[in-house]
């Protein structure tokens, strides 16, 4: 199933963070602690870069921005803490070659009606390659634990449609494929860093 980037629930964004460069032009605020604001600000200048050549007319070369870890770590932690996220709390990526991807990811479900074998904050750790074909992009998933038990995808899954219940939003799997936004076509990554082309 493919999923449209302007449909993908924001607070659960988290899994597809490191590919997908939602344009929220919001006031930014002072550094604090865990990211830089210069950095976070290097990236939304990409966004606004990537916007504007997608207004350009014409055929045009293939172009390409290069991002580091950092600085989508950044990015993301900027934007947690700028849209008063209250259920995804923290979200670090490493990038490696060959599109291969980590995340960590901190949810907080309080305000849920959890089954037993969950708690209300929960820290999960993934891994997967990212798949990107004609313009949209998933991830393959090979890796998935829970603080430091491995789970099913399942499992990850159950929390994902639980936070989509409690927005009013649509779930979402993990298989889904994804539109790449503002014509973004393709990504690369390597140690550190990700290549978007556009």
């Amino acid at each position: 199933m493919l999923k449209n980037h302007a449909m993908i629930p924001g607070k659960l964004v988290c899994v597809l963070c490191v590919v997908v460069f939602p344009v929220l032009l919001f006031g930014l605020s002072q550094d604090s602690p865990g990211y830089s604001l210069r950095e976070a600000q290097k990236v939304l200048g990409f966004i606004e870069k990537i916007q504007q050549a997608q207004l350009e007319s014409g055929n045009r070369k293939l172009r390409n921005i290069v991002v580091t870890e950092s600085e989508l770590n950044s990015y993301i932690a900027h934007r947690i803490k700028v849209e008063q996220e209250e259920i995804l709390r923290e979200l670090r990526l490493k990038l490696f070659e060959n599109n291969r991807v980590e995340w960590k990811i901190v949810l907080d479900l309080k305000d849920a009606n959890l089954p037993k074998i969950l708690k209300p904050r929960m820290t999960f750790y993934m891994g997967g390659k990212l798949e990107v074909e004609e313009g949209n992009v998933r991830l393959n998933l090979e890796d998935l634990f829970l603080e430091n038990q491995r789970i099913q995808v399942s499992v990850f899954e159950l929390v994902i449609f639980i936070g989509s219940r409690l927005m009013g939003s649509e779930p979402f799997s993990m298989s889904d494929w994804w539109e790449l936004p503002y014509g973004i076509k393709d990504i690369q990554t390597q140690q550190g860093k990700a290549t978007f082309f556009y």
